[in-house]
């Protein structure tokens, strides 16, 4: 009898010991792959910065629903975000913090003032990086094989608006303004640029920076020179209220222009009501969401899931985290040093474009579109 129970008991030990051991593998067949992202999500630019990791997080929930496999191994994929409150000492701070976890990739950052400097940070310990947003040209000419840019840089921009303010609107004289930030002096070269090679006279240019909110004495200045357009090359936090003091000023009839960083659903909040926001003319370097196979199913998605949250480029942070995953699966390795030299051999149907990139980082043939603000809603004019 004894025997027998042993016996049993012995039997019940082995078949115990032979699940487990076929419950091991499974367990370590998944595989956590950790895709960074990095944004301004305190301080006036947060609501880029959580658009922005909205649609970082709705990529990853995605993929992580769809059950990928890479390497033969279930791959679970989390998203590690950051905040560089749009501070080019954070935006490096939070890039190291990013190679020390080791994460398998980066998406970001918004701005260009912190993306040039962390680009630096990501060479230096390999990781690949695709900005969905800073468009200022220097970031592809810096030699860093790792670094891509989702969207249309500031040649594209500037040159598109002061292309529109001659062709289109026939102005004849514009003042610039600019936050002297890497973005905003960027485009706004530019467009200073462009605009002269046309034949309009820059009237006054004028400087600011990216915390100030009162712009009556550079306006003051500005009204003088009699302009029919004037460019600014910053954020909406600023074109809030400079549009509101145009109209103070009686400037109600002057066009303002300025790049993607002006052209949000949020300046119609921060220009508080003011007529002069439908005096605006802005570009985003990319097509527009209506217009696009997939945009507006993708925009129900997002709304959805991200209520009143939608700006410009969450369906860029949206398609660069695609696009990481996608070259890791084409490499068939999550390591950055096996999958990152396949990203510039991209060609993946995302929400924004057919990407593909240049030996340099650069989107291949970017679209642009221009936009104004009509009946509380922005427009594509083209």
């Amino acid at each position: 009898m004894s025997g027998s129970v042993l016996s049993v008991q012995a039997r019940l030990s082995l078949a115990a010991l032979a699940a487990a051991a076929l419950l091991v593998p499974a367990a370590q067949a998944q595989t956590v792959v950790k895709i960074g992202h990095v944004g301004p999500v305190s301080g006036p630019q947060a609501h880029y910065g959580r658009d922005n990791e909205n649609g970082a997080r709705m990529a990853v929930d995605e993929l992580n629903a769809q059950g990928v496999q890479i390497g033969g191994k279930k791959i679970k994929f989390e998203l590690m975000a950051e905040d560089d409150a749009a501070d080019p000492k954070q935006g490096t701070a939070a890039a190291q913090k990013l190679c020390d976890a080791k994460v398998n990739g980066v998406v970001g950052h918004l701005n260009s003032g912190t993306t040039i400097p962390a680009a630096k940070v990501y060479n230096q310990c390999g990781l690949p990086m695709i900005s969905p947003s800073a468009t200022n040209p220097e970031l592809t000419t810096l030699g860093y094989k790792n670094v891509f840019r989702l969207l249309a840089n500031d040649n594209h921009l500037g040159a598109g608006l002061a292309n529109y303010a001659v062709d289109t609107l026939k102005l004849k004289k514009v003042a610039i303004i600019d936050d002297r930030t890497a973005y905003g002096k960027g485009v706004a070269e530019v467009f200073a640029k462009v605009a002269k090679e046309r034949g309009l006279e820059v009237v006054s240019q004028q400087y600011t920076n990216d915390k100030a909110v009162d712009f009556s004495a550079i306006l003051t200045a500005i009204k003088a020179k009699k302009p029919d357009g004037i460019f600014f090359g910053g954020m909406d936090p600023q074109a809030g209220p400079m549009l509101r003091q145009m109209q103070q000023l009686g400037l109600s009839k002057v066009y303002l222009f300025g790049g993607d960083g002006i052209c949000t659903d949020k300046l119609m909040d921060l220009s508080s009501g003011a007529k002069t926001l439908a005096n605006v003319v802005c570009a985003v370097g990319g097509a527009s969401l209506d217009k696009l196979p997939s945009g507006k199913a993708w925009r129900a998605r997002y709304d959805a899931k991200f209520p009143n949250q939608f700006q410009v480029y969450s369906p860029y942070t949206y398609d660069a985290t695609m696009v990481l995953v996608d070259a890791m699966k084409r490499a068939n390795s999550v390591d950055p040093k096996v999958y990152g030299p396949k990203i510039v051999e991209a060609s993946y149907q995302g929400v924004t474009a057919k990407v593909a990139f240049e030996p340099n980082g650069e989107l291949k043939n970017p679209a642009m579109t221009l936009y104004s603000y009509k009946n509380g809603k922005k427009v594509p004019l083209n």
